[in-house]
């Protein structure tokens, strides 16, 4: 029965959600976490069913200064294909009939179970773009500290600030540049991007003893994965000790002028009411977003000091530097390892 009880919806849960008037109440989601980030994400499908094959520049041709009646050099640039995998997350909403029958609104009772789904399905999103790893769990997409998992080199690890911070209690400023060319999300070929919810109806099941019953059931499922094409166009700052923050020792502004001159293609300028290809985003947690506008308020209002400005995206304000909307998601967790 307990396991009963911590899968399926019973007749105290029921109860539970009961207010005046027998009506499904309001459910106060404390659960819930800001993850905009999830609305940046361009999708695009994959090109070799559930993988996603893309090619790079390795290397440019030899050229060389010519004399009269001296042949020319033969070269040839080379190049590297990179496949990026896609893998789903699941979830199944299952109520029981005989349950919906006794409620007064089985729609109302429905839904409240569906937008939690929708909403650990969302974290879990955003969860993934920033940390799993295909490495660690093939099963998982390949996220961005995956990629930018080692300072220095001439790859994606050059594009990695250290601001300093060691031990477990750091988070992440990430500069992500959004395009089909620059970090864009995957599903696999003939499915869809974002979020699929289905109404599969009325479901005969068995219990524990093989006895048929019948639920009422919805299924929720994600098909996503990553791809960073030019790794160039986003940026990491690394090792942000959340101490450190709290003590006011941490120089946020400079470690993001680093990051921001990181970036191979700078997006300056008028912002679209739409998040175009190739639009640069910065992502934080809201303790670093707390921490940047009280450094921007202590300033004063110095024209030497580059602030944090409001600015619109599609009818939402946000906070912006350099032009950059910073979006704040509780993806990004204080309790990352330090990157070296």
């Amino acid at each position: 029965m307990a396991t009963l009880a911590s899968t399926f919806l019973t007749l105290a849960d029921l109860y539970k959600r009961t207010e005046d008037s027998q009506q499904i109440g309001t459910i106060i989601e404390i659960l819930n976490q800001a993850n905009n980030v999830t609305q940046d994400i361009p999708w695009v499908p994959c090109n070799l069913g559930t993988i996603h094959r893309h090619t790079i520049r390795t290397g440019l041709p030899s050229v060389a200064w010519g004399k009269l009646y001296q042949g020319i050099a033969q070269s040839k640039s080379t190049t590297q294909q990179v496949d990026d995998t896609t893998g789903f997350v699941e979830g199944m909403a299952t109520v029981d009939q005989r349950l919906l029958d006794i409620s007064d609104d089985a729609a109302a009772l429905r839904l409240s179970e569906a937008l939690p789904h929708i909403e650990a399905m969302t974290q879990e999103a955003a969860t993934a773009l920033f940390y799993h790893s295909a490495l660690v769990d093939p099963e998982k997409p390949h996220g961005l500290a995956a990629r930018y998992a080692t300072i220095g080199g001439s790859g994606a690890g050059n594009q990695i600030i250290d601001a300093g911070g060691t031990g477990a209690d750091n988070t992440s400023i990430w500069f992500v540049t959004w395009g089909e060319n620059d970090v864009c999300g995957l599903y696999p070929k003939g499915t869809q991007g974002g979020l699929i919810r289905e109404d599969k109806g009325s479901q005969r099941v068995l219990d524990g003893s093989s006895n048929p019953y019948y639920v009422q059931e919805e299924l929720f499922r994600w098909h996503m994965g990553f791809a960073v094409k030019d790794w160039r166009n986003t940026s990491r700052i690394a090792n942000v000790d959340i101490s450190n923050i709290a003590a006011g020792t941490v120089d946020l502004y400079g470690f993001m002028r680093n990051a921001f001159y990181k970036l191979q293609r700078r997006r300056i300028g008028k912002i679209d009411q739409q998040l175009a290809p190739g639009r640069t985003v910065i992502y934080c947690n809201r303790d670093v977003l707390e921490a940047l506008d009280a450094l921007a308020s202590n300033q004063g209002s110095s024209d030497n000091f580059t602030r944090l400005r409001p600015m619109e995206i599609e009818g939402e304000e946000v906070m912006s530097y350099r032009g950059i909307p910073i979006r704040e998601t509780d993806a990004l967790v204080n309790t990352e390892t330090q990157v070296t």
